[in-house]
């Protein structure tokens, strides 16, 4: 045991006994570290480089320049090398820093390298496992080279702090001042003003039973119960995603509601011929062509979206919430019609069998396999490939699952991701 780790671990041992515990079996064996200089030098861990290897000390002052002067209370997710913690507890306002450890065998070795006395015994700091919250806390900092190594037990918080990070880049193209979007708009507006209010189907089934149905490549192994179940006099009401319906069809299985929001939907993924019976939940920024071809009713909705304003200001319609992904409006829909039991299928945020989607070829939707340069940990605990928008869109089903404790979720696989909030359905999971 180094001097350090001895002083180190002391002072932690004093003031967070519990935390000691776990952090005293931390396994380093994995990692491979190595000292990189530079006009200064750092600490690398499997080639991440924990600092700047040229001035550790100015880095951390830009990243503190990021977080507000007047808060009182402060929050840094990952340890690093305590340089940011330091030039924080300089403010002399600050009344309660919160670390943050992402990576716990990380850390484990900071501590047998280097002193981090000083930040440790600051009685304005506490220090906990990141992985022990379920939300993240604001006004925060995460350091970047952590959420690169983010270990399991930090994998969710992780997901919501680069998803948090990115909000204002992921926003971009949804301007309202954008030409593309006022003429998308435009162009709907006699559909909206004609078509029933998504409001008209809310509270129509009360503690009726839903299955909200995606696209992701679990959904195959459901194809057949989906289509002996959906035969049955009494059975759930079929929500699906706009790129799952032509799937669905494919194998037998009528939804009874279709949800679209994308303007980047065709007839292609919404062929319309024999939809007479199917409703058709839609915000106006789909292809006015696919609503006008829909046969079954149409029922218009908005999202919170500042792209809706202008319009919600001259016709008012339901919302639906969305979080990214046409899964978010499709699952608020199931809970404002009414349903206390949902079964999500195919909802994997993840490529589970190197897939993308059940139904159509690798590419079709989006990116290709071969781009997925991420992880989420699935149903199993293991980690499985996904991309960026992915995790993010898992994020706010999870924070929609968590603010609707009446519903009961349920998800049908555990080949997709590990969805907090859910339980997986004794009948359909495997």
């Amino acid at each position: 045991m180094s001097e350090f780790f001895e002083h180190n671990v002391d002072v932690i041992q004093q003031r967070w006994p519990a935390l000691a515990v776990r952090l005293l079996v931390e396994d380093t064996s994995l990692l491979q570290a190595d000292l990189v200089e530079g006009l200064g030098s750092t600490l690398s861990i499997n080639g991440i480089q924990l600092t700047s290897r040229h001035d550790r000390s100015r880095e951390a002052r830009v990243q503190a320049d990021s977080l507000p002067l007047d808060s009182p209370v402060l929050h840094v997710y990952g340890t690093g090398l305590g340089d940011l913690q330091t030039v924080l507890l300089e403010r002399v306002g600050l009344e309660r820093l919160y670390v943050h450890i992402l990576n716990g065998a990380v850390f484990n070795l900071v501590l047998q390298l280097l002193d981090q006395q000083p930040w440790l015994s600051d009685p304005r700091v506490e220090l906990l496992y990141a992985g022990d919250l379920a939300e993240i806390k604001l006004p925060y900092f995460a350091l970047p080279s952590e959420l690169v190594l983010a270990d399991d037990f930090s994998a969710k918080i992780r997901d919501r702090l680069i998803s948090e990070t990115h909000l204002a880049f992921n926003n971009r193209e949804f301007d309202p001042q954008s030409p593309e979007i006022i003429e998308r708009l435009q162009a709907c507006l006699a559909l909206v003003q004609t078509d029933p209010d998504v409001t008209e189907l809310f509270g129509t089934r009360p503690g009726q039973e839903v299955f909200v149905i995606a696209t992701g490549p679990s959904l195959e192994q459901h194809f057949e119960t989906l289509r002996v179940i959906r035969s049955q006099a009494e059975r759930p009401l079929f929500i699906c995603v706009d790129t799952a319906f032509r799937p669905l069809l494919k194998h037998g299985i009528r939804p009874d509601v279709v949800v679209s929001i994308d303007q980047r939907i065709s007839a292609r993924h919404l062929p319309p011929e024999d939809t007479a019976d199917i409703t058709l939940v839609y915000m106006p920024m789909l292809d006015p062509l696919v609503l006008e071809a829909w046969q079954g009713t149409r029922h218009c909705s908005y999202s919170a979206s500042p792209i809706y304003q202008s319009l919600r200001a001259q016709l008012p319609r339901g919302e639906l919430y969305v979080g990214g992904s046409v899964i978010h409006p499709a699952a608020d829909l199931a809970v404002k019609m009414g349903a206390t039991q949902i079964t999500l299928f195919g909802a994997d945020f993840a490529f589970p069998g190197d897939k993308t989607h059940a139904g159509w070829n690798d590419g079709d939707l989006g990116p290709q396999l071969g781009a997925a340069r991420h992880w989420v940990l699935d149903g199993r605990g293991q980690r499985i490939k996904t991309q960026l928008n992915f995790r993010s869109y898992l994020c706010e089903l999870e924070r929609f699952i968590t603010g609707h404790p009446q519903v009961r979720f349920y998800n049908s696989s555990r080949a997709g991701a590990m969805i907090a909030g859910t339980v997986f359905h004794p009948e359909f999971a495997s």
